[in-house]
């Protein structure tokens, strides 16, 4: 059924909706992407590979939503603001925000190398702290969605060989607290999403890394992090697209300032 055949029909509840997501070129980007646009939202595809955002971009057009692609870096301010610009040159004004660019590498705490923890951070913490504050200029006069991408490693520390990705996580967390507080004032409603063992091309990285650094099988990793999520399976990147479009949506309209846990129970607080 494509859209004009819903005439008469109630409207998506993201119907209008003009929705920038980072990191949307892969993973749980793509996902969120495409979830949000088959609520009705137009969305633009951002990412720090541009090729990767316009194929998803592509994609989405190419069922009948209204989408672009933008290349945004998220450590440089000029990179993000010129990446919203032509987002709102495409599609109009944004009127939801998705942080979900992020980056991981493993080691053991004493060994990481500083540039790891500065790779991290920048990404992880700090582009969420970038985006929030061009999302939150672009909002002040009419009000807007933030939706940060954090992690149940924002919650924990009990997570092996990842010290300098659970910091930028827990960082991402706090921020959300903080920019819900203050934003508030203006209409801005801000939440973070915490997956857990996600299925993606990154998290198959970590679990040879993991693999690697503890001397088994990848496979013994992978049946581990199963074990330990109550829910029997690895997370797909569905699963946390849900939980985005639901914050993002009219149905979360009292909800500001929370880490919504979406792990499958392998992390409960």
């Amino acid at each position: 059924m494509n859209r004009s055949s819903l005439q008469g029909l109630p409207s998506p509840p993201l119907a209008g909706a003009v929705v920038l997501v980072t990191g949307g070129g892969a993973g749980i980007g793509t996902a969120i992407a495409e979830e949000v646009s088959r609520r009705g939202a137009h969305v633009g595809v951002t990412d720090s590979d541009p090729t990767a955002a316009s194929a998803v971009a592509e994609r989405l057009t190419a069922g009948g939503a209204r989408s672009c692609s933008a290349l945004v870096d998220v450590t440089d301010p000029s990179s993000i603001r010129a990446g919203a610009e032509a987002v709102e040159s495409a599609l109009g004004p944004i009127t939801h925000w998705v942080s979900n660019a992020g980056v991981s590498s493993m080691g053991r705490f004493a060994e990481l190398p500083e540039a790891e923890w500065d790779r991290n951070m920048d990404v992880n913490a700090k582009g969420v702290f970038l985006c929030g504050q061009e999302a939150a200029r672009r909002f002040a006069n009419r009000g807007g969605v933030i939706v940060n991408i954090a992690s149940m490693a924002g919650k924990q520390g009990r997570v092996p060989y990842l010290a300098h990705y659970v910091a930028s996580k827990f960082a991402v967390v706090g921020l959300t607290q903080a920019m819900a507080f203050e934003l508030a004032a203006v209409g801005i409603r801000v939440n973070c999403v915490c997956p857990g063992f996600v299925a993606t091309a990154m998290q198959d990285r970590e679990l040879h890394w993991e693999a690697e650094l503890r001397g088994v099988t990848p496979d013994e990793i992978r049946d581990g992090w199963i074990a330990s999520t109550p829910m029997a399976r690895l997370e797909q990147p569905g699963d946390v697209a849900v939980a985005v479009a639901y914050l993002c949506s009219d149905d979360s309209r009292f909800v500001t300032g929370e880490a919504l846990a979406v792990n499958g129970g392998a992390y409960m607080d």
